[in-house]
């Protein structure tokens, strides 16, 4: 493993593509994208079918059989992910980079109870018995604000909310102590309380144990608080790149129009804009890159 400084990135992405091969033609879900992350909060917005998610699959090589992944440079902590052998990527993938899936309910095995599949990601990554395994998957479930989590421990997939479900997911990325999360929605069936603990743990993993997150949400609001910097992304591309705090700023139209499509507590009550897509913005973002 190498080195690495706290100014150097942990990863660093060049001409990222991602297309798919469908009945009707090829499909561009990702179109040529860079960026790097490094110990940091990254936030990547847009609209459903943008490339959020495609984006982090790539990055741990998981897009779909009929994907293709190309890229002038992808690459973790040195390691060229787009050319790894598949040792090389069953040690990275859990271990050094997790990912949060959106949704509990396809991620989580139905015929394991969720203690298991916690205690198992710790013991896929470690040399620590069974018994380590529980009293660390015991730890992360209480770390996630889980309610009796011995109780919790012992249950079923089905038997949890979805927003326990989430925070069980949480738990399984997080107990390997990855040195990435990419976390896709990981609040999204979280309510406001548990939304804000859930941020607050994934922040004391970065700031703390120096992990770098890959934060993709639909929510403009909780990536302009939580993240350090934020990619606006739309129709695969990157429409505009700005620190998180000055996201209420943005210059381009796409990033303005979904601004403008948030609801404001004391405002109009009328209804909410529309946005209105431009086919050039693909085009003038094409050329500029």
């Amino acid at each position: 493993m190498s080195q690495t400084s706290p100014a150097d990135p942990l990863i660093t992405v060049e001409n990222l593509s991602v297309s798919f091969r469908t009945p009707k033609g090829i499909v561009e879900a990702v179109r040529g994208i860079d960026f790097t992350l490094g110990k940091e909060r990254l936030g990547i917005v847009g609209e459903s079918g943008s490339g959020k998610s495609q984006t982090g699959r790539a990055l741990l090589r998981l897009t779909s059989g009929n994907g293709t992944i190309t890229a002038d440079r992808m690459e973790f902590d040195g390691i060229d992910l787009l050319n790894a052998d598949r040792k090389t990527l069953y040690d990275i993938r859990g271990n050094r980079i997790s990912m949060i899936m959106q949704d509990p309910k396809y991620s989580l095995n139905p015929v394991m109870t969720v203690g298991s599949q916690v205690a198992e990601a710790y013991r896929i990554h470690s040399t620590g018995s069974a018994g380590d395994a529980r009293h660390k998957a015991m730890e992360m479930l209480e770390a996630v604000h889980i309610r009796e989590p011995e109780k919790v421990y012992k249950l079923y997939p089905h038997q949890v909310s979805g927003g326990m479900g989430q925070r069980i997911m949480i738990a399984m990325m997080l107990i390997p102590n990855p040195q990435v999360l990419i976390a896709d929605e990981p609040t999204s069936a979280l309510d406001v309380t548990v939304q804000m603990q859930v941020l607050a743990l994934l922040d004391d993993m970065v700031r703390q144990r120096g992990m770098g997150l890959i934060m993709i949400s639909h929510d403009l609001n909780l990536v302009s608080s939580f993240c350090d910097q934020v990619l606006v992304m739309y129709g695969g591309q990157i429409m505009e790149r700005l620190a998180a705090d000055d996201l209420n700023n943005a210059k381009h139209p796409y990033t303005r129009g979904l601004l403008n499509c948030l609801p404001k507590i004391g405002g109009d009550h009328g209804e909410l804009p529309i946005l209105n897509r431009d086919p050039a913005w693909l085009e003038m973002q094409s050329t500029r890159l």
